[in-house]
């Protein structure tokens, strides 16, 4: 291995806390650092920053891994070459910023629109939300900064200009507990062994039908979802920003998510042939996964957009 491979190596292990997971060989180590390298400078090639920096800025994101977790597979689960932009844009470097506003931040205006909120008070946010993820301040780095490469870059972004026009809206921020009543409810109770080995064998159908089923959502519905899912916004959020009363908003997610469920349900009931009773019994496993499922999807959204 060459010098440069080893010097990154020497840094990621430096900086990663610890997290490594399943012990790597140093020459498997250095190896996928210099593809991890070689594949972010290819996305970006007019960026240029020093490899060790970047290998540094990874290495202090890293999740904490499983015992039997390996590196390369915990690589693949971040957006990488996002991070990499991220990291040269919150060390300044100009052709990065410039490459940030082209790619993430001229698009915030699109994907604010449907908030219904005045042209004005939308490009205040965009304004806002640039400052924010690129300034310095003497409180310390830029938000941009805290991104950690899980999930895509686009969809950050969009979270951190709702948040600012939800502030910008005069609206109090809701209580650290707020649902939390109700995540409680959605965990699923434990199930038998016939239940898990349904929930196991029909993993991918469910997740198909419900992919399917989301073609029938209109445009305003699955923002709506991306909102409450994805973004984690409250009803009180949401009337906020849609200026409407939290039962019309409630009203909303519930006539939106009961479409997905009953297409899905159709789909599937066609699809695998159940009997009614073993159809009851496969729903009744496969509910706790279903805001999962619509949570991934919507991510995906977010992820081809950004291609």
């Amino acid at each position: 291995m060459t010098q440069m491979s080893a010097e990154l190596a020497a840094t990621f292990l430096a900086h990663a806390r610890g997290h490594m997971g399943t012990p790597t060989e140093s020459s498997a180590l250095e190896g996928l650092l210099c593809r991890v390298w070689e594949d972010v400078r290819a996305q970006w090639p007019e960026v240029e920053m020093p490899a060790e920096r970047f290998i540094r800025h990874l290495a202090e994101r890293m999740p904490a891994a499983g015992a039997e977790e390996r590196l390369a597979t915990r690589l693949e689960q971040l957006s990488l070459s996002e991070l990499y932009l991220a990291c040269a844009c919150v060390q300044g470097i100009g052709a990065a910023t410039v490459a940030f506003d082209r790619h993430y931040l001229s698009r915030l205006p699109g994907m604010l629109g449907y908030l219904r909120q005045p042209a004005a008070l939308i490009d205040d946010v965009c304004q806002l939300t640039r400052v924010k993820l690129l300034v310095h301040t003497p409180e310390g780095a830029p938000r941009l900064n805290d991104y950690t490469g899980r999930g895509s870059l686009l969809s950050w972004v969009r979270v951190t200009a709702v948040r600012i026009a939800l502030r910008e809206c005069g609206l109090e921020k809701p209580t650290p507990d707020e649902g939390v009543v109700e995540v409680l409810e959605s965990l699923p109770a434990p199930g038998d062994v016939e239940m898990d080995l349904i929930r196991r064998h029909h993993h991918a159908e469910f997740r198909q039908a419900i992919r399917e089923a989301f073609t029938v959502l209109t445009e305003e519905e699955r923002h709506l979802l991306r909102l409450h899912v994805v973004d984690q916004l409250s009803m009180v959020e949401l009337g906020a920003l849609f200026r409407v009363n939290q039962s019309t908003v409630s009203r909303w997610l519930k006539s939106a998510r009961q479409t997905v469920f009953n297409e899905t349900r159709r789909r599937l009931q066609v699809r695998l042939g159940l009997s009614p009773r073993d159809f009851q019994s496969f729903l009744a496993a496969m509910d706790s996964q279903f805001e999962l499922n619509i949570s991934q999807i919507l991510g995906e959204e977010d992820a081809r957009a950004r291609r």
